[in-house]
């Protein structure tokens, strides 16, 4: 399962971080970091932009950014 697949008002929690380097460590630096939890907010109506919530503060990335992060079930 990856971020993109949950709808506004679920958790998940962060299991690893699939992609570029480049990507991996901007989202590492972020706080997405392996057992964090997060939950989504708002998706735009096209579904781009996702708004998640994480360590406190929320959020905007990129709907192909969100697949990349996959979780395990809350």
């Amino acid at each position: 399962m990856c971020l993109f697949d949950l709808k506004p008002g679920q958790q998940g929690y962060i299991d690893s971080i699939s992609g570029d380097d480049k990507l991996a460590k901007r989202l590492l630096a972020l706080g997405c970091i392996e057992g964090t939890p997060v939950q989504v907010k708002l998706v735009a109506p096209l579904g781009d932009p996702i708004i998640i919530n994480l360590r406190g503060f929320n959020l905007a990335i990129r709907k192909k950014d969100a697949k990349n992060i996959h979780l395990k079930e809350a």
